[in-house]
């Protein structure tokens, strides 16, 4: 097969196409952006909020917030690296080895867990825009790189409850 005939049978990537173009800006300003008003809110009103909860919620509060948070730098270090290979800064392969440091996969609790309906709503607003963005970055990475993060979505996860509990007590008792 000629060299021409192998270049027009190859797919075109739309995650890659996007990422490497100007319509990656939306996508990142969005990303940089909940970063910034979770920031804002986790610092003001949520942590006016969370004073208010009972000690269940308070625990799954501060345990979910932990989440958040590592989701979203996660989150925004991936979308940094894709920033540096569309302005050229990077390469696509110094993209690729610097981007399996980043974890696509925080989880988070699920509405059925002890005192998730105390939770503030605007808290919980904050967790679903996070898992959407996530859910979103982590299909243009597979897309585009081939990562080997299991296929099932974030979202759809269920986590051991007695581990989720653990993890909640560790977090209260400061044990882990």
């Amino acid at each position: 097969m000629s060299e021409v005939s192998r270049e027009s049978t190859k797919t075109v990537k739309l995650a890659e196409r996007r990422v490497f173009s100007q319509s990656f800006r939306p996508l990142y300003n969005e990303g940089m952006g909940l970063v910034e008003h979770a920031a804002e809110y986790l610092d003001g009103k949520g942590r006016a909020e969370a004073k208010k909860l009972s000690r269940l919620a308070a625990t799954l509060y501060a345990a979910e917030s932990m989440r958040l948070t590592t989701r979203l730098m996660q989150i925004a270090s991936w979308l940094l690296l894709q920033r540096a290979a569309n302005s050229g800064e990077m390469t696509r392969d110094q993209v690729a080895s610097e981007k399996s440091k980043v974890r696509l996969d925080t989880v988070s609790a699920h509405e059925d867990a002890a005192g998730w309906n105390e939770l503030p709503e605007d808290f919980i607003d904050l967790v679903k825009r996070s898992l959407r963005l996530q859910s979103l970055v982590r299909r243009m990475d597979e897309e585009i790189y081939g990562s080997g993060i299991a296929t099932l979505p974030v979202e759809g996860r269920r986590g051991n409850p007695v581990s989720d509990q653990i993890s909640l007590l560790n977090t209260a008792f400061a044990r882990g």
